[in-house]
C-alpha cells in the first residue's frame, strides 16, 4: 500500500483509497497504539515522548544489500535509528554480517517474509512459511525475534493478520513512501519524503536501490531542521506496545 496520509480525506475517501491500494484492514495509529498503554510489553525501552515531541521513523524495507553498510555508517554519524524490515531470500541469507551489525548498532530488526510474495495470493501455508523461516533466520543471527513484520506491498487481510498474530508479529505499514523504486534521482526522492512528512509518520525507504542512500542525509538534516525527532517504530508507538496480528498505519 502506498498511500499519503489521510488525515484530511474525508473517511469515505480514505476507505476507498485503503480498498484500493490491496489493504482492506482496520488499522490503528501510533497515536491510538500509545493511548492503549501495554507497559510490560516495553521492556526496558528508552524513548522520547512522542505525545510532546515531534516523532517520525525511519524504516527500510528489503535489504540487506550492497548499500546497507554505508547507510548504517549515516545513521551512525547522525545517532538516527531506523527500522529495518529484512528480506530473507538473497538478503539475510548472503549478508548476515550486516544482519548482526543492524542489531548490535540498535536499530530495530524486523520481517519482511523470505522471498516477497503478496501474501494475500498465496496459500496460509506459504505465508506461514515465509514469516517463520524468516523469524527463525533473524532470531539465529541476533538472539532476538522480530517482532514486527511488513507484508509486501502492504498487502495483508484477515488471513495474513492471523497468522502474524499467532507468530508473535504486528503489521506496520507507512504514511510516506518516496517510490524509491522507480528511480535513481536521489534529489526526487528525497523532496517526496519531504513533501510527505508529518508528525507520527512511517517513512517508507529501500535501502537496495541506488538512489536511496545518498538521499537519506539531506532527509535527516531537513527533518531535524523542521523539529523532528527520529524514532524506530517501537518508539513511535511508546508506551503502548505493538500488539501481535495489529496493522499499525499512521
Amino acid at each position: 500500500m502506498r498511500l499519503r496520509k489521510m488525515s484530511a480525506l474525508l473517511p469515505a475517501t480514505a476507505a476507498l483509497l485503503l480498498a484500493l491500494s490491496g489493504c482492506s484492514m482496520e488499522t490503528t495509529s501510533p497515536s491510538e497504539a500509545r493511548a492503549d498503554v501495554v507497559p510490560q510489553a516495553l521492556g526496558g525501552l528508552e524513548a522520547p515522548d512522542c505525545e510532546t515531541a515531534k516523532c517520525i521513523a525511519l524504516t527500510f524495507d528489503a535489504g540487506p544489500g550492497e548499500h546497507t553498510g554505508r547507510l548504517l555508517d549515516i545513521l551512525a554519524e547522525k545517532e538516527v535509528p531506523a527500522t529495518f524490515f529484512l528480506l530473507g531470500k538473497n538478503h539475510i541469507e548472503r549478508h548476515p554480517g550486516l544482519v548482526r551489525r543492524i542489531a548490535r548498532e540498535g536499530h530495530e530488526v524486523a520481517n519482511h517474509t523470505w522471498s516477497h510474495p503478496r501474501l494475500t495470493e498465496v496459500s496460509p501455508d506459504r505465508v506461514r512459511e515465509e514469516l517463520s523461516r524468516t523469524q527463525e533466520a533473524i532470531e539465529k543471527l541476533t538472539g532476538r525475534r522480530p517482532t514486527l513484520m511488513r507484508p509486501p506491498q502492504g498487502r495483508t487481510d484477515d488471513t495474513v493478520s492471523g497468522i502474524s498474530r499467532d507468530l508473535g508479529l504486528a503489521q506496520v505499514l507507512w504514511s510516506v513512501t518516496a517510490k524509491d523504486y522507480s528511480t535513481t534521482d536521489s534529489a526526487l526522492i528525497r523532496k517526496r519524503v519531504l513533501d510527505q512528512a508529518d508528525r507520527d509518520g512511517i517513512i517508507l525507504l529501500h535501502d537496495i536501490y541506488d538512489g536511496t542512500v545518498p538521499a537519506v542525509p539531506g532527509i535527516i538534516d531537513e527533518l531535524r531542521r523542521r523539529g523532528y525527532t527520529f524514532v524506530t517504530v517501537p518508539q513511535l508507538l511508546a508506551p503502548g506496545a505493538a500488539q501481535p496480528g495489529t496493522v499499525y498505519k499512521p
